[in-house]
């Protein structure tokens, strides 16, 4: 059975900081795909950033520069590392393991950026 737990989020002021973690069970994590998504309230779940099994890392326009995804394969976690949060940044984070068809998703984790 796969696990997937997202942690990390909290309640940071505009411009502080905040690193977010997946860890999984149940999957190969060195083969698979990783992502962030975010939904905010009234909104369509989107895209943060993926990083592939090699490595490569990619980013929505909106968090460029600012955010950065990571993964450690020998603890089948994941990190993003947010600096310089915004309000707009405020949304229910989710980690999503692997692609379509077999992907599995956390049950998020509550990010609020004050203003």
């Amino acid at each position: 059975q796969v696990h997937v737990v997202e942690s990390g989020g909290g309640l940071v002021q505009a411009g502080g900081s905040l690193r977010l973690s997946c860890t999984t069970s149940g999957i190969i994590f060195s083969s698979r795909t990783m992502g962030w998504y975010r939904q905010a309230p009234g909104k369509q779940r989107e895209l943060v950033a993926i990083i592939s099994s090699g490595g490569t890392p990619n980013y929505a326009d909106s968090v460029k520069g600012r955010f950065t995804i990571a993964r450690d394969n020998a603890k089948n976690t994941v990190y993003l590392q947010m600096n310089s949060l915004k309000p707009e940044d405020t949304a229910v984070y989710y980690c999503r393991a692997g692609s379509y068809p077999f992907d599995s998703w956390g049950q998020g984790t509550q990010v609020t950026v004050s203003s």
